[in-house]
């Protein structure tokens, strides 16, 4: 991938931070509504308001009528195999984050699995780890970050790839940069399987949200911070795990 492209998506993140931080909060004496602001954590709540209307659009427009489509066609058996290849293909970035974490154990599962399943199953299209008795986990620069301290920043929502916020922009723009198969790709001057690998992981997990993600906006009477509070309770979950690993996910 091109690196002014990824230049280009990570230094906004930095401005949007700076931005937040010169958001009004409400009085300091209105304890509840200082309470709801630190609990949202949104101090950019219109832009991104807009963003999300957005990314509705063009979600039900296009991203989630194809994502019903591959989910009516596609049968399981081949979902699984997209999706194994896929996990088997982040498996580098994974072992980077494991080790960038201190944690050398998740680390040599993280390679052993990538070891058995590119030699034993297909190049990753079959996961054999994990009947072998070695689980898939997943790790990402976003949690790395937190395990150094870094805050997460305000909440934010990036155009198309939808809910995050400062720590996990740069993280994304991070592995764009370092996943050894971008770099191969760069190197070779071919950036269309790149372009290609990111559609089909977005399709993938798209499809994988489609009940979840529909039972959300029917069962909310805000989509908006119905999306916003899911997000951030997984996020944080997904980084007390990196902080504190008690099992694989």
């Amino acid at each position: 991938m091109p690196r002014s492209v990824v230049a280009r998506f990570a230094a906004p993140l930095f401005a949007i931070a700076l931005l937040a931080g010169c958001a009004t909060p409400p009085p300091a004496d209105d304890k509840e509504a200082m309470m709801e602001w630190d609990q949202n954590n949104d101090p950019l709540e219109p832009m991104n308001r807009a963003i999300f209307d957005f990314n509705q659009a063009v979600d039900k427009a296009l991203l989630k009528p194809i994502a019903q489509g591959y989910g009516a066609i596609m049968p399981q058996y081949g979902k699984d195999r997209v999706r194994d290849f896929i996990r088997n293909l982040r498996a580098p970035v994974v072992f980077f984050n494991d080790v960038l974490q201190g944690q050398p154990d998740r680390a040599m599962q993280t390679l052993m699995r990538f070891a058995f399943n590119t030699g034993f199953g297909i190049a990753g299209l079959i996961d054999v780890a994990e009947p072998g008795g070695i689980p898939y986990h997943d790790e990402d620069f976003g949690q790395t970050f937190a395990v150094w301290g870094i805050g997460e920043g305000p909440y934010l929502v990036l155009p198309i790839l939808g809910p995050s916020n400062p720590r996990d922009g740069v993280g994304i723009a991070t592995e764009w940069l370092v996943d050894p198969f971008n770099l191969y790709m760069d190197h070779i001057d071919r950036s269309w399987p790149v372009w290609t690998r990111a559609g089909i992981s977005g399709l993938e997990k798209r499809e994988r949200l489609l009940a979840p993600l529909d039972e959300i906006e029917r069962s909310s009477l805000d989509y908006y911070s119905a999306l916003r509070s899911t997000y951030r309770q997984n996020r944080n979950a997904e980084v007390k795990n990196a902080l504190n690993p008690t099992g694989l996910r």
